[in-house]
Formats: structure tokens, C-alpha cells, sequence
């Protein structure tokens, strides 16, 4: 007889990270937040009513590239000529400071001999702290009117290249999971990848072009660039050992610039994401995290990752703002910008979690930093953002 519990575990997912998603925007948080705390809520943590199914794995990592496939249809190219060269470096900066903290902090705590795989954990809880979600930014500016200032440019340019970088070093320290990888070869995979990705690009992109021309806002263009993030992504895992959210992104990016089938794309990929799959995978996260085995160790790793977590961006992308000329206080704000993780943390500790890359130990911790800095963030920048006397003197005299 056919077991039919994944329905009713599915029913259960949907209205508890709606419910909670609701809660959190009504204290002006992401729903990202509720979502979490619905699955720590379900699993084993709490209710334990839902337990980590291969459905749920398999249906939780389509979510995955829904979202990465999203973030690449959603990445404003001309944003990110536009602040160029600033951007970059405040991105790379920002990128190498945390890194270098997350694997200083996990060195601390759990680095008892220096082997390979010791490195190599600590290295990824680095890489966790690489990434950067700036859609609580983006809404907290674009709410006070900065978002289209030099700052806001800057912040958003910045984090499109930070998660790309992100991405990148995730792909490299996920082909380290095999025994038998090598720097040269992990090296030379992602090298023809790019090739690859660069040609694919080229044709499909033409192909969608010609597409818009000949057929417009079908349901059935929306279909085709779904399964071609579905065929990228699996290209990317199985041929060249690239993380399959990588695929995904870059399939976004790929359409990101033909102007009308992104907009419609988008519309109708949320659509399957957003009542389903995502839900799913934000769930799965909470579900996978015990925070009923939290040792006190862990409360303080997490309590000196999240420290790191918040000083490393606010310290790694000011310095990156300063040498590009920034003023301090300018320097701060995009700093404090960057400080949110959100679901890209948890993504990329989803698939460090898979490929044996951090323990399960560690994911509540990880987990523990997202939620943090998701609801410092809007504080943060509540306090940073607010004008000087001079700038007020300045807006005034342009106004008169």
C-alpha cells in the first residue's frame, strides 16, 4: 500500500511558513524569517512532526534553483556597469574579509589538529560568510528614499557581484568534497565551465531573443527558460563538477537583459516557487537544524560567528568603499548594508551541508547568524542612514 504522508507533510509546510511568514512582515521582516522558524518549529527541534524525507531533499533542492534562477532573471546588468569598478572592489573586499574571519573563528573553536578536512570545514564556514542578501537592504532604503543614491547604487552593484563571487569560490570548495579533486583539476573544471557557460549563453540568449520576436508572453517561453535552468544546472553537477545553483544562477543571468521575457519569466517561475517549492526549501533548512543538541560551545561559536559576521562586512566593504574615494560615513552605510546573509547563507550551507563540506552540528549556529543579521540589518542601517546636519544643509540648499 502507497504511502500518501508527503501530502499531508507538504499541506503542513505551506501553512506553517505562510503563517509565520505573515508574523514576520507584520514586525517588518522578510518572511525568510518566519519560513525558518516554521521548519525549526516542525522538526525536530520543537513538534518534530516532520521529518528530512528524500522527497523533501529532492523537492527542497528545485527550490534552491528556483531561487538562484530568480536572482539571476532579477540582476540589473546596467546597475551594475553603472557603479563598475567601485562595486567590484568593495564586492572582492567584502568577500575576503569574512572569509578569512568565518575560517579564523571555526580555527578557534574546533581546529584540535590542522588536516585537510579540518581546513577545508573551516574554510566553508568562511564561505558562508561571503554571501550577502540584500533584499531587506534594497526594501529598508528604498523605504527611507535612498535607494537610488550613490550609496544605494553602490550597495545593491556591490552584492550582485558578491553573490556571483560567492558562487564561484562555493563551486571551487565543493569540487574539494571528492577524494580524489585536486586544485589544478578543480581549477581547470571551473575554467570550462565558464567556456562553456560563455557559448551556451551566446546561442540561447539568440534564441530567446528570436523567440520574443516570433511567439511574445507565452506560458511557453516561461517553460522553455525553467528547463533550461533545469538542463544547466544538471550540466553543471554532473559534467563539470560545479554546484548545480550555479547553473541555475547564470541561467537567470543569461535572460536577465532581454527586457520584456525576463519580466514575464519571472512572473511565472515566482509563481511555481513561491506556493511551492520555496516554501519547501526554507522549511527543509529549519527542519534539518536541531537546535535541541546546542551546546553551549556551539551558543558561543555562534554568538563569535555572528560577531565576525556583522564587523567583517561592515570592516571588509567600508575598506573597499574607502579606496574608491567614499566619504567615512558613506563607508559605514554600505558597510551596514551589506551585513544581511539571508536565504543565500543558507543555500550555500544547504549544499556545504550535502557535500560533507560543514557538519550538521554547525548548520543551527549558521542558521542562528542568518536570523540575526536579517533583523540587525534594518537597524543597522535606521541608525547609519540618517543625514548630517551638512548633508541636510546640502539637501536644503538644492531644494531652494
Amino acid at each position: 500500500m502507497e504511502n500518501y504522508n508527503f501530502l499531508l507533510v507538504i499541506a503542513l509546510i505551506l501553512l506553517s511558513t505562510k503563517t509565520f511568514g505573515l508574523l514576520s512582515s507584520h514586525v517588518h521582516m522578510p518572511q525568510v524569517v518566519g519560513a525558518l522558524l516554521a521548519g525549526i518549529i516542525l522538526g525536530p527541534s520543537c513538534l518534530g512532526w516532520v521529518e528530512e524525507t528524500d522527497f523533501l531533499v529532492k523537492a527542497s533542492e528545485i527550490g534552491v534553483i528556483m531561487l538562484m534562477f530568480m536572482a539571476g532573471l532579477d540582476t540589473d546588468l546596467s546597475e551594475l556597469k553603472k557603479t563598475g569598478l567601485a562595486s567590484f572592489i568593495i564586492a572582492v573586499i567584502g568577500v575576503i574579509v569574512p572569509l578569512i574571519g568565518g575560517t579564523a573563528v571555526y580555527f578557534l573553536f574546533f581546529a584540535e589538529t590542522m588536516d585537510f578536512q579540518t581546513i577545508l570545514h573551516g574554510l566553508f564556514v568562511g564561505v558562508v560568510l561571503t554571501a550577502t542578501s540584500v533584499s531587506i537592504t534594497v526594501e529598508t532604503l528604498r523605504e527611507m528614499g535612498k535607494l537610488s543614491g550613490k550609496v544605494g547604487t553602490a550597495i545593491v552593484g556591490a552584492a550582485v557581484i558578491d553573490d556571483i563571487l560567492g558562487i564561484i569560490v562555493l563551486s571551487f570548495m565543493s569540487s574539494f568534497s571528492d577524494p580524489a579533486a585536486s586544485p589544478a583539476k578543480a581549477g581547470l573544471q571551473i575554467l570550462a565551465f565558464f567556456i562553456f557557460l560563455a557559448v551556451v549563453g551566446l546561442v540561447i540568449h539568440y534564441v530567446f531573443q528570436k523567440m520574443e520576436e516570433v511567439v511574445g508572453q507565452k506560458r511557453r517561453i516561461a517553460i522553455y527558460a525553467l528547463a533550461f535552468a533545469l538542463l544547466l544546472s544538471y550540466a553543471a553537477e554532473t559534467f563539470f563538477g560545479v554546484a548545480d545553483l550555479t547553473g541555475a544562477y547564470f541561467a537567470g543571468l543569461i535572460l536577465c537583459n532581454i527586457a520584456n521575457l525576463r519580466q514575464y519569466i519571472g512572473k511565472k517561475v515566482n509563481v511555481a516557487s513561491y506556493m511551492m517549492f520555496s516554501p519547501l526549501f526554507f522549511a527543509s533548512v529549519g527542519i534539518k537544524t536541531d537546535l535541541s543538541g546546542l551546546t553551549m560551545e556551539y551558543i558561543w561559536f555562534a554568538l563569535a560567528l555572528l560577531a565576525v559576521a556583522i564587523l567583517s562586512k561592515i570592516i571588509g566593504c567600508g575598506l573597499g568603499a574607502k579606496i574608491c574615494g567614499f566619504t567615512s560615513r558613506d563607508c559605514l552605510r554600505i558597510g551596514a548594508g551589506m551585513v544581511s546573509r539571508g536565504e543565500v547563507a543558507l543555500i550555500v550551507a544547504q549544499k556545504g551541508l550535502s557535500a560533507g563540506l560543514i557538519a550538521a552540528t554547525e548548520i543551527p549556529a549558521v542558521v542562528l547568524v542568518v536570523i540575526a543579521t536579517t533583523l540587525i540589518t534594518p537597524l543597522l542601517l535606521s541608525i547609519v542612514m540618517k543625514d548630517s546636519p551638512a548633508e541636510l544643509a546640502a539637501e536644503q540648499k538644492q531644494t531652494a
